[in-house]
């Protein structure tokens, strides 16, 4: 197979979550271990840091990868979904994998394919594994699918784990409550490991507590560690003053990232960097600042309030569920436009009733779909958002979208495209 079949391959003849949804997501770790244990426990072979949550999990996990590449770390890094390559699953220092590795990979697991029938993601994480091994990473950055106690990635024991947030998401596999999707995300905490929680909240606090307390975990919750005091953003930069609780100083840190919300992720970051190094991994004050100045360019991340381009402004964000929107509708408080022009599509599985509450009624709304067979369609959006007040025209897909958002709008206009990894994924001028 040359690599555009190998594709083909992985994409048609596994289960997968983007296509089909809960039926896909396989609730053990079996057929992980199975697979990692033909390719000799590829996992093995490197330190690892494991990260979880409903929501910042990327760009936390980006913004420590551009850390400790500039620290001078081998630095590999799995996440997903992918935007537009399957190859932005795995990188190291923030270049993706080659199509002969995946080729060679595939070919090398077809015999355990056909006899276990893995899901996607459940060989996505194992080609991961091997690819780090293989070209001997100094550290691996892992980041969960969805849950956290019977994800894939969850055969790992690394040396600190981290759990972004807790909020309603995929609760037709994880639970209806706060209390029991931070018990799947609080899966990822190993015995006698550090973990480093971003946002606290009362429902999951006493969850992510007893979990730790069992498993003699160090927790840490980085809201206790430090606080931000001030943002300033502009549409390329955006300046984060952060003070630390205990030792009475403060830092500048500006970063490319320019979202509100990732005044959030920062904290988290800086909480688990500063675990890291209390396990003697080298990392400068200098290193931090130059890494989250430069997480787009180090890492090659895409998609989180990205600015496409200007006149009219052109943003694109994959918020897709109620807390990642409210974090949207903020961070509007902090952008100056004239008109707001809103292009949407979300997935049939979210909660789209909600989300579309949240949205502003002055806004100008394009409603579309992504290209995969979870998509909510078109149609359906747009009698939903009616029903919330919402006006606007449908359109084929998001190019097309864009292209009528842009001939309606001003210089001085916004045009902001939300409501699927998927629908972002699927933007040409991405």
């Amino acid at each position: 197979m040359n690599y555009q079949q190998t594709l083909a391959y992985l994409f048609d003849k596994l289960p997968m979550y983007s296509k089909m949804g809960k039926d896909a997501y396989k609730a053990d770790l079996s057929n992980t271990i199975r697979l990692c244990a033909a390719l000799n426990n590829p996992h093995l072979c490197f330190p690892s840091i494991h990260i979880a949550g409903t929501n910042g999990k990327g760009s936390v996990s980006h913004t420590i990868a551009a850390i400790l590449q500039t620290a001078g770390c081998k630095t590999g890094l799995y996440t997903s979904p992918h935007l537009k390559d399957f190859r932005e699953r795995i990188k190291i220092n923030g270049n993706i994998c080659s199509e002969e590795f995946v080729i060679s990979f595939t070919q090398q697991i077809q015999p355990i394919i056909n006899e276990i029938q893995p899901s996607f993601f459940e060989i996505t994480v194992a080609m991961a594994f091997k690819y780090f091994a293989q070209e001997k990473v100094d550290i691996a950055i892992i980041e969960t699918g969805l849950g956290g106690r019977l994800d894939s990635t969850n055969i790992i024991t690394p040396q600190l784990s981290v759990i972004t947030n807790i909020g309603f998401d995929h609760i037709q596999i994880l639970g209806n409550t706060l209390e029991k999707i931070a018990f799947e995300k609080a899966g990822i905490i190993k015995q006698n490991t550090p973990i480093v929680i971003g946002e606290m909240h009362e429902e999951t606090k006493k969850v992510f507590d007893k979990i730790a307390r069992e498993k003699n975990a160090p927790i840490f919750y980085a809201q206790n560690e430090r606080k931000v005091v001030h943002f300033a953003y502009n549409h390329s930069l955006a300046d984060i003053i952060i003070d630390n609780n205990h030792l009475k100083e403060q830092h500048i840190y500006t970063t490319d990232l320019t979202g509100i919300y990732q005044t959030k992720n920062i904290l988290t970051v800086l909480c688990a960097i500063e675990q890291l190094q209390k396990l003697n991994w080298h990392i400068t004050e200098q290193n931090i600042k130059e890494g989250i100045k430069n997480v787009q360019k180090i890492t090659a991340f895409k998609g989180r309030w990205q600015l496409l381009q200007t006149q009219p402004t052109v943003i694109a964000d994959v918020a897709h569920n109620e807390d990642g929107i409210k974090q949207v509708i903020e961070q509007l408080t902090y952008t100056s436009y004239h008109k707001l022009h809103i292009i949407i599509g979300m997935v049939k599985d979210k909660d789209v009733s909600k989300v579309l509450s949240l949205l502003p009624t002055s806004a100008i709304y394009y409603f579309t779909q992504a290209p995969i067979p979870r998509a909510l369609p078109t149609s359906e959006l747009f009698d939903l958002a009616q029903k919330n007040y919402l006006t606007g025209n449908k359109y084929d897909n998001v190019n097309q979208a864009i292209n009528a958002a842009k001939k309606n709008a001003t210089n001085n206009d916004l045009i902001l495209v939300i409501g699927s990894v998927f629908l972002v994924g699927d933007i040409e001028i991405l």
